[in-house]
């Protein structure tokens, strides 16, 4: 499943970032490469969400959260 059809207030770990390389690349410097845990703190009506990731909240938009592979952490 992707980021994007998460849950406000669950756990997800990623399993992989299905982006352009430049894109992956920055979220990867940002702390969200494989096996990362990633909380799901709010999402806009507009389809950005705002996670957590490694103790840093950032937004990301409709599109990034899409390509991102997750699956629900124990």
């Amino acid at each position: 499943m992707s980021l994007h059809e998460g849950k406000v207030g669950s756990s997800y770990i990623v399993k992989g970032i299905e982006i352009e390389t430049a894109v992956a690349r920055r979220l990867q410097s940002l702390g969200m490469v494989e096996g990362a845990v990633v909380d799901i703190i709010n999402g806009k009506s507009n389809g950005t969400l705002i996670i957590k990731v490694r103790g840093t909240r950032f937004a990301i938009g409709r599109r990034i959260a899409s390509a991102i592979m997750v699956k629900e952490a124990a």
